[in-house]
């Protein structure tokens, strides 16, 4: 069974997300804010990240970063959930290391085939 850890300030995404990727068959963790995201990955290294670039203290792109730069959450794909979708925002994703980068609103679907893509969990 695969872990995904979800980072978003938005309960609601949050709830959304949880429920669905549950509905599939993964276990979930649940953070509110990067720094949260940061210490719950290191903790108890999830098989996948999805962060919210937009959060209160650290963003999904600084707590990617700092994800990539740790040896031991290095590995461990990342794909962005954002409201930008300008080609900077992306490029700023991709130099991040995040392994995909959504746009919000965002289909729950999509976002579970992307996990499944990344993690080889394709049915």
């Amino acid at each position: 069974m695969h872990t995904v850890l979800i980072a978003d300030d938005e309960h609601n995404i949050r709830h959304i997300l949880d429920f669905s990727l549950h509905a599939e068959g993964f276990d979930v963790l649940s953070a509110h804010t990067g720094e949260d995201a940061l210490n719950l990955a290191r903790e108890n290294r999830p098989d996948l990240i999805i962060l919210d670039v937009m959060m209160p203290g650290k963003g999904g792109i600084e707590t990617c970063r700092a994800l990539k730069e740790d040896e031991a959450t290095a590995a461990i794909p990342v794909i962005l959930l954002t409201a930008r979708s300008s080609k900077a925002d992306r490029e700023a994703g991709e130099e991040a290391g995040a392994d995909d980068y959504i746009t919000k609103p965002f289909s729950p679907q999509r976002v579970i085939e992307a996990v499944q893509g990344l993690l080889g969990a394709a049915r």
